[in-house]
């Protein structure tokens, strides 16, 4: 499902089977220490949890502003995920842009 615009970046509403919301997809244009690092230079960022396998597989999980987010790096794409699917889109958007700042646009 395609969902809000704001800006240049378009966030998705893609409920998963745990409820969470996948709103955005960027490619991978650094590592995975690289987004994990990126995650504490946003203001107010908090990282709980990096999870890899060293090989295929990285989960990165963070809170900001009451919220709870993953970032998973699917094939060929770095996926995010908010855990509470009424996480209000303006926030969600902080969280795109400062990530887009390191990734690139979608």
């Amino acid at each position: 499902m395609r969902g809000k615009s704001v800006g240049l970046i378009t966030l998705s509403n893609t409920i998963m089977r745990d409820g969470s919301r996948c709103f955005l997809a960027l490619r991978p244009e650094a590592d995975w220490y690289a987004v994990r690092d990126h995650v504490v230079s946003l203001n107010g960022a908090t990282l709980e949890n990096f999870l890899t396998d060293g090989v295929t597989e990285a989960w990165i999980d963070f809170s900001y502003s009451g919220h709870q987010f993953s970032i998973n790096d699917s094939p060929g794409e770095y996926w995010f995920f908010v855990k509470q699917p009424d996480c209000p889109d303006s926030i969600l958007d902080e969280v795109a842009r400062h990530f887009v700042s390191l990734l690139g646009p979608p």
